[in-house]
């Protein structure tokens, strides 16, 4: 029995020199892996950090955005107001008041509006011109034809046709033309007249036209029983 005691006492000391032996930086080192550091700490608070600076830069970007689009629409109705002559027009009723933007659009289309009928009429004004300058072209060569025509029977002889010949020819001449004019000029109004007679112009005094008609009324003088 002694002896089993003393076997007893013998490996409870050796339990406790082993024990005691184990170096304290062993125990330490357990300790920092088990316990959380201030590094890690920081670690953990940096994802939060870089998502907050993402958002931050997110939002002054759309900022910046938003106030760059709104300064282009202001720009583009300050431009307006002092494009459209009826936009600097200012109406006593608002006194010193400056314009709403639904005014500013609407005088721009009213303004627009007015441009095109202005257009348009001057398109017709020069379709206008351009008729008269076409039958004055007309004229003049008639004109011209009948000045040559006239010298060369100057130097053809001495034959002169009677008085009452070109007179007749005339008048054949002349009542032809009035069938036309009569067949095809409107005289209800002057605007109409106008545009009727320029038409005339150009339909039936052709240099061709003119000439066939004249022909057909020496024809009519020369055989009167036909």
């Amino acid at each position: 029995m002694e002896r089993k005691g003393s076997i007893v006492s013998r490996a409870n000391s050796i339990g406790s020199t082993s024990a005691s032996s184990v170096p304290n930086t062993v125990y330490s080192m357990i300790d920092n892996t088990c316990s959380p550091t201030s590094d890690d700490e920081d670690s953990d608070d940096r994802p939060d950090t870089i998502k907050n600076d993402f958002k931050d830069r997110r939002r002054r970007a759309h900022t910046q955005a938003e106030q760059k689009r709104r300064d282009a629409i202001k720009k583009g109705y300050d431009d307006l107001q002092s494009i459209v002559p009826t936009c600097q027009q200012q109406d006593p009723g608002l006194g010193s008041q400056k314009l709403s933007k639904a005014v500013v659009l609407q005088k721009t289309i009213d303004y627009i509006q007015f441009l095109h009928k202005e257009k348009k009429k001057q398109e017709d004004d020069v379709s206008t011109l351009r008729k008269e300058v076409m039958a004055l072209q007309i004229m003049k060569s008639n004109y011209e034809q009948i000045v040559k025509a006239h010298q060369n029977n100057l130097h053809e002889g001495t034959d002169q046709i009677p008085d009452d010949m070109k007179f007749s020819v005339f008048q054949g001449v002349m009542d032809s033309l009035f069938q036309t004019f009569n067949a095809s000029v409107s005289v209800s109004n002057f605007q109409e007249l106008s545009a009727c007679v320029f038409a005339w112009i150009e339909e039936h005094c052709k240099p061709q036209t003119l000439q066939d008609m004249v022909i057909r009324v020496l024809h009519q003088l020369k055989n009167p029983l036909f």
